[in-house]
């Protein structure tokens, strides 16, 4: 484990990308409880992309085109269906002093379908993980899961933190219905403007 690794992943964990999205989101939504729930939810929709890395999935993903864009396509679709839900009036991201309790199953759930329905994801970590693999280690794939965990911890750390920072900002604007209203504006976008990202984006 290298300060070198340790950085480069707190660099990648900070940008705002879907899961600091959703997590912000729910935060302001639902509070400090739902929003640790959607870390643990993001933090958890990794482990399929580091198990296809490891199983040398991601090569295959990354050769061919029709199965990337397949599952592109979900990703694409799922993130405008969030879009959605940001802006319906009862939806689950609803920004509201009485919104409807969210089952923790649902927060989670979703936190792990957007990380999971997003192919990049896994050729990041089929290209990002070996870099950080000392040269004669005698067990490389083991190695890599220390690395991963690492990742993953960081991951839920910062995320739950960005949540934290959502549920302190959430007092000062559930009552007030202007306010509220513009930011499920703004998530909306934000899911939909990720979406077109993924859509046009190559591999």
């Amino acid at each position: 484990m290298t300060a070198e690794f340790l950085l480069t992943s707190l660099v990648v964990v900070l940008l705002p990308g879907t899961g600091v999205i959703y997590t912000l989101a729910i935060g302001l939504a639902r509070g400090w409880g739902a929003s640790v729930l959607a870390a643990a939810g993001c933090t958890l929709g990794i482990l399929p992309h580091i198990a296809a890395s490891l199983a040398g999935l991601a090569a295959l993903l990354h050769a061919s085109a029709e199965l990337f864009q397949f599952v592109k396509l979900l990703g694409v679709v799922y993130l405008l269906y969030m879009a959605w839900s940001m802006l319906r009036a009862d939806g689950a991201l609803q920004v509201s002093a009485h919104a409807r309790p969210a089952a923790a199953g649902r927060i989670v759930a979703d936190g792990i379908l957007l990380n999971l329905l997003n192919p990049k994801l896994s050729l990041f970590f089929l290209a990002f993980l070996p870099v950080f693999v000392p040269a004669g280690t005698a067990d490389p794939n083991l190695h890599m899961l220390l690395l991963a965990a690492v990742f993953m911890a960081l991951t839920f750390v910062v995320f739950a933190g960005y949540g934290a920072f959502a549920a302190t900002a959430r007092r000062y604007v559930v009552g007030q219905p202007g306010t509220m209203r513009w930011l499920q504006r703004v998530f909306a976008a934000a899911f939909g403007l990720l979406a077109l990202r993924l859509a046009l984006g190559e591999r």
